[in-house]
C-alpha cells in the first residue's frame, strides 16, 4: 500500500516531463529559458528532502513520524496542479490578452504552481521511502522487496501518466476544462492533472488508512541508538547535532565505495536529465509559436481554418524513436532502484548536477544553433563514463549476513 503511492507521484512526474516543457513555450517562454524553470526540482530536492527527512525522523505526532508529511505533501500536490492547470485562465482574468505572447501573468502563476509541485513531490518521496524502511526493519530481503515494489509502481505511474498525456481527446471527458483562454492542448493538460489529483489522493488515503504508525518518542530513538552501539561493541556518548552538522558529518565520514557510488550516480543523472527534460520537446518538433511564423512548405500542410501544422514523420523515424525510448527504459529502471537500495540517504551530489544541467542546457543548446541535440550528446558522454566507472570502480554489495545480535541469539539457542 505504501509503495503504491509511488504510482500517484510518478503519474504527476510523467505529466510534468511530457507536457509542461512544451506548455511553457506556448505561454511564451523561449526554449533557451524553459530549462531554468526546472531548477526548482533540484533546488527543492537539495533543501526540502533533507529537511523533511530530518524532521520526520523526530516527529512525535500521534499519527506517526511519516504519515503527516505524506498527507501534507499530497495536499500540496493538489494545490500545485490546480495552479498549473488554471494558469492560462488566471492569467487572462488578471489581464493577459488571449492573442498576445508571452503571457506574463499566466507564466507567473505557472511558475509558482510548478515550484510548489516540485516541493510537494520531494515532501512525498522521502517519507514514503522512509516509511518503507520502517516497515522493513533490519530485514534485508524485505528492504529489497520494498525498493522493488516502489520502482514497480513508479513504472506503473509512468506508463499511465504518459498514456494520459498522449490521449488528445481527454478534454472531452471534462468539457469544462476548455475555456476562452485555455485551448485544446491546455484543456488536455488540465484534464490530465485532474486525474493525477484523484489517483494520488486515493492511493494516499488508502495507504494512510490501512498502514498505522505508533507515536514516536525521543526515548525510543535513544534506545535504538544504544542497541546499535552495543551490537558493534563500541558504546559511546552521543549528543544532539544541528541539522547541517549531521549532513556534513555524514559526508565527511563516507567510505571510498560510497564516494564512488555518488560519482557514478552524478554522471548517471547528468546523462538522464537532458533526456528527461527535452525528450517530448524533441519528439514534438517545433513549437506552435515557431510553426505560426513559418510559411507553408513541403514539411507543413494547411488544415481547416488556415492553420499550418507539421506533417508527420516517416514510419521508420517514428518506429526508431519509439524503440529508442523503449530500450532506454531498462537503464532508467536501474537508475530509479539500485542507487536508492545502496545509499538512499546520500543524494546531495545528485541534485547539484540536476541544477547544473538545468542552468546550462538551454544556453548550451543555443550555442550550437538551438535544438536539443547538444544536450543529448553531453548526456550520452556522461552515460558512457558512468557505465565505465560502475564496472571498474564500484564494488559489489556484501551478501546478506545476520546481525551480530542475531548471531549471538542463534549460537545461544544451539548451546
Amino acid at each position: 500500500m505504501v509503495a503504491s503511492i509511488a504510482a500517484g507521484i510518478q503519474f504527476g512526474w510523467a505529466l510534468q516531463l511530457s507536457l509542461l516543457t512544451p506548455y511553457v513555450q506556448l505561454l511564451g517562454i523561449p526554449h533557451t529559458w524553459a530549462a531554468f524553470i526546472w531548477l526548482c526540482g533540484p533546488i527543492s530536492g537539495m533543501l526540502v528532502q533533507p529537511i523533511v527527512g530530518y524532521h520526520s525522523d523526530r516527529c512525535t505526532s500521534r499519527f506517526g513520524r511519516r504519515r503527516p508529511f505524506i498527507a501534507a505533501g499530497s495536499f500540496a500536490v493538489a494545490v500545485a496542479v490546480f495552479l498549473i492547470g488554471y494558469a492560462a485562465d488566471l492569467g487572462h482574468l488578471s489581464g493577459d490578452p488571449i492573442a498576445k505572447s508571452p503571457k506574463p501573468r499566466a507564466i507567473a502563476v505557472f511558475v509558482v504552481g510548478f515550484w510548489i509541485l516540485d516541493v510537494a513531490n520531494n515532501m512525498l518521496q522521502g517519507p514514503c521511502r522512509a516509511l518503507l524502511a520502517d516497515l522493513s526493519g533490519s530485514n534485508q530481503k524485505k528492504t529489497r522487496t520494498a525498493n522493488a515494489l516502489y520502482s514497480f509502481f513508479m513504472a506503473v505511474g509512468n506508463v499511465l501518466g504518459f498514456a494520459a498525456g498522449a490521449y488528445t481527446h481527454l478534454y472531452k471527458i471534462f468539457p469544462f476544462t476548455k475555456t476562452k483562454a485555455c485551448d485544446v492542448y491546455c484543456a488536455n493538460l488540465k484534464s490530465c492533472f485532474f486525474i493525477s489529483i484523484f489517483l494520488l489522493l486515493t492511493l494516499t488515503v488508502l495507504a494512510l488508512t490501512y498502514v498505522r504508525e505508533k507515536q514516536w518518542s525521543p526515548e525510543q530513538g535513544n534506545a535504538a541508538a544504544g542497541d546499535a552501539e552495543e551490537e558493534e561493541d563500541g558504546p559511546s556518548e552521543s549528543s544532539p547535532m544541528p541539522f547541517f552538522g549531521e549532513i556534513f558529518a555524514a559526508l565527511k565520514n563516507l567510505q571510498k565505495p560510497m564516494w564512488i557510488l555518488l560519482l557514478v550516480t552524478c554522471l548517471n543523472w547528468i546523462a538522464w536529465f537532458p533526456f528527461l527534460l527535452f525528450d517530448t520537446d524533441w519528439m514534438g518538433g517545433r513549437s506552435t509559436a515557431e510553426i505560426q511564423t513559418e510559411q507553408p512548405n513541403r514539411r507543413f500542410t494547411t488544415v481547416r481554418g488556415g492553420a499550418t501544422v507539421p506533417l508527420p514523420p516517416p514510419g521508420g523515424v517514428k518506429a526508431g524513436a519509439l524503440a529508442l525510448f523503449a530500450v532506454m527504459g531498462v537503464p532508467q529502471a536501474i537508475t530509479y532502484s539500485i542507487p536508492f537500495a545502496l545509499a538512499s540517504n546520500f543524494v546531495t551530489l545528485l541534485v547539484l548536477v540536476k541544477m547544473l544541467v538545468s542552468v546550462a542546457s538551454g544556453p548550451w543548446d543555443a550555442l550550437f544553433g538551438g535544438g536539443n541535440l547538444p544536450a543529448f550528446v553531453v548526456g550520452a558522454i556522461a552515460a558512457a563514463a558512468s557505465g565505465i566507472f560502475a564496472f571498474t570502480l564500484l564494488p559489489s554489495p556484501p551478501p546478506d549476513v545476520p546481525s551480530a545480535k542475531a548471531s549471538r541469539a542463534v549460537t545461544a539457542a544451539f548451546h
